[in-house]
Protein backbone atom coordinates (compact mmCIF):
# COMPACT_ATOMS: atom_id res chain seq x y z
CA UNK A 1 0.00 0.00 0.00
CA UNK A 2 2.66 2.30 0.01
CA UNK A 3 3.91 1.69 -3.14
CA UNK A 4 0.03 2.45 -4.12
CA UNK A 5 0.27 5.67 -2.04
CA UNK A 6 3.68 6.87 -3.29
CA UNK A 7 2.26 6.24 -7.08
CA UNK A 8 -0.67 8.29 -6.66
CA UNK A 9 1.25 10.84 -4.98
CA UNK A 10 3.63 11.50 -7.89
CA UNK A 11 0.77 11.48 -10.39
CA UNK A 12 -1.13 14.08 -8.83
CA UNK A 13 2.44 16.04 -8.23
CA UNK A 14 2.66 15.74 -12.14
CA UNK A 15 -0.96 16.85 -13.16
CA UNK A 16 0.35 19.97 -10.76
CA UNK A 17 1.70 22.29 -13.21
CA UNK A 18 4.74 23.71 -12.20
CA UNK A 19 5.94 27.33 -13.23
CA UNK A 20 9.20 26.76 -14.83
CA UNK A 21 11.59 29.52 -15.69
CA UNK A 22 13.04 29.91 -19.44
CA UNK A 23 16.43 28.02 -19.42
CA UNK A 24 19.80 29.76 -19.13
CA UNK A 25 22.01 30.60 -22.10
CA UNK A 26 25.33 31.08 -22.76
CA UNK A 27 24.65 33.20 -25.97
CA UNK A 28 24.98 37.05 -25.83
CA UNK A 29 22.30 39.13 -26.66
CA UNK A 30 22.21 40.45 -30.13
CA UNK A 31 22.57 44.20 -30.42
CA UNK A 32 19.40 44.82 -33.31
CA UNK A 33 20.24 47.39 -36.30
CA UNK A 34 18.65 50.24 -36.00
CA UNK A 35 16.24 50.62 -39.46
CA UNK A 36 17.46 54.08 -41.59
CA UNK A 37 16.19 57.32 -40.74
CA UNK A 38 13.33 58.32 -43.02
CA UNK A 39 14.06 62.12 -44.04
CA UNK A 40 10.84 64.54 -43.39
CA UNK A 41 7.89 64.18 -45.97
CA UNK A 42 7.70 67.78 -47.36
CA UNK A 43 4.41 68.26 -48.68
CA UNK A 44 3.54 69.10 -52.02
CA UNK A 45 1.03 72.09 -52.80
CA UNK A 46 -2.17 70.57 -53.88
CA UNK A 47 -3.96 72.64 -56.94
CA UNK A 48 -7.39 72.02 -56.08
CA UNK A 49 -9.85 72.86 -59.24
CA UNK A 50 -12.21 75.21 -56.88
CA UNK A 51 -8.93 77.09 -56.26
CA UNK A 52 -8.56 77.82 -59.37
CA UNK A 53 -12.13 78.41 -60.62
CA UNK A 54 -12.09 80.95 -57.66
CA UNK A 55 -9.08 82.64 -58.98
CA UNK A 56 -10.61 82.93 -62.85
CA UNK A 57 -13.85 83.80 -61.37
CA UNK A 58 -12.60 86.64 -59.19
CA UNK A 59 -10.37 87.56 -62.30
CA UNK A 60 -13.52 87.48 -64.14
CA UNK A 61 -15.84 89.60 -61.41
CA UNK A 62 -12.71 92.16 -61.70
CA UNK A 63 -13.04 92.66 -65.68
CA UNK A 64 -17.06 92.90 -65.14
CA UNK A 65 -16.69 95.71 -62.58
CA UNK A 66 -14.01 97.47 -65.00
CA UNK A 67 -16.30 97.35 -67.89
CA UNK A 68 -19.27 98.56 -66.33
CA UNK A 69 -16.88 101.29 -64.67
CA UNK A 70 -15.96 102.23 -67.96
CA UNK A 71 -19.78 102.50 -69.37
CA UNK A 72 -20.91 104.33 -66.30
CA UNK A 73 -18.18 106.83 -67.03
CA UNK A 74 -18.94 106.95 -70.85
CA UNK A 75 -22.80 107.52 -69.84
CA UNK A 76 -21.56 110.75 -67.85
CA UNK A 77 -19.18 111.61 -70.30
CA UNK A 78 -22.15 111.64 -72.71
CA UNK A 79 -24.60 113.07 -70.67
CA UNK A 80 -22.29 115.73 -69.88
CA UNK A 81 -21.62 116.92 -73.74
CA UNK A 82 -25.04 116.67 -74.59
CA UNK A 83 -25.60 119.14 -71.87
CA UNK A 84 -23.07 121.51 -73.53
CA UNK A 85 -24.65 121.10 -76.83
CA UNK A 86 -28.37 121.95 -75.41
CA UNK A 87 -26.80 124.74 -73.04
CA UNK A 88 -25.00 126.14 -76.53
CA UNK A 89 -28.49 124.99 -78.69
CA UNK A 90 -30.38 127.16 -76.04
CA UNK A 91 -27.96 130.49 -76.43
CA UNK A 92 -28.16 129.90 -80.00
CA UNK A 93 -31.86 130.41 -79.99
CA UNK A 94 -32.17 133.33 -77.89
CA UNK A 95 -29.23 135.23 -79.92
CA UNK A 96 -31.65 134.19 -83.19
CA UNK A 97 -34.97 134.90 -81.22
CA UNK A 98 -34.35 138.81 -80.85
CA UNK A 99 -37.16 140.62 -82.79
CA UNK A 100 -35.73 142.78 -85.67
CA UNK A 101 -37.14 144.29 -88.02
CA UNK A 102 -38.23 142.73 -91.74
CA UNK A 103 -36.73 144.16 -94.70
CA UNK A 104 -39.63 145.81 -97.26
CA UNK A 105 -40.64 144.09 -100.00
CA UNK A 106 -39.87 145.69 -103.83
CA UNK A 107 -42.68 147.34 -105.45
CA UNK A 108 -40.79 147.76 -108.42
CA UNK A 109 -41.42 143.86 -109.40
CA UNK A 110 -45.00 143.22 -108.15
CA UNK A 111 -45.58 139.15 -108.53
CA UNK A 112 -47.52 138.06 -111.68
CA UNK A 113 -48.86 134.25 -111.85
CA UNK A 114 -47.89 132.25 -114.73
CA UNK A 115 -50.28 129.68 -116.03
CA UNK A 116 -49.04 125.98 -115.96
CA UNK A 117 -47.75 124.00 -118.20
CA UNK A 118 -49.51 120.66 -116.84
CA UNK A 119 -51.79 118.78 -119.22
CA UNK A 120 -55.09 119.62 -117.31
CA UNK A 121 -56.43 116.07 -115.88
CA UNK A 122 -59.10 114.16 -118.23
CA UNK A 123 -62.41 113.17 -116.16
CA UNK A 124 -63.94 109.76 -116.40
CA UNK A 125 -67.32 108.33 -115.30
CA UNK A 126 -67.35 106.30 -112.24
CA UNK A 127 -68.57 103.01 -112.59
CA UNK A 128 -72.06 102.31 -110.16
CA UNK A 129 -72.88 98.94 -111.85
CA UNK A 130 -71.15 95.69 -109.63
CA UNK A 131 -69.84 93.57 -112.70
CA UNK A 132 -71.82 89.95 -112.76
CA UNK A 133 -68.73 88.04 -111.45
CA UNK A 134 -68.53 90.29 -108.46
CA UNK A 135 -71.94 89.68 -106.92
CA UNK A 136 -72.69 88.57 -103.45
CA UNK A 137 -73.22 85.00 -103.91
CA UNK A 138 -75.59 84.53 -101.11
CA UNK A 139 -77.79 87.37 -102.75
CA UNK A 140 -78.50 85.18 -105.96
CA UNK A 141 -79.15 82.05 -103.55
CA UNK A 142 -82.14 84.50 -101.54
CA UNK A 143 -83.53 85.26 -105.03
CA UNK A 144 -83.56 82.06 -106.07
CA UNK A 145 -85.32 80.74 -102.66
CA UNK A 146 -87.89 83.07 -103.05
CA UNK A 147 -89.23 82.38 -106.18
CA UNK A 148 -88.24 78.66 -106.97
CA UNK A 149 -91.13 76.94 -103.97
CA UNK A 150 -94.14 79.51 -105.52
Amino acid sequence: MKKIQKLVGEEEKLRMPIAQGLPWTIDEPKCLIKPPVKKNTIPIDLKLHSDIRAVERARFAHQVAEKGRLIKQYKMERERQQKLEEEEEIKRLRKELIPKAQLMPYFDRPFVPRRSEKQPTVPREPKFCIPRHKKIKCCRMSCNDMSGPS
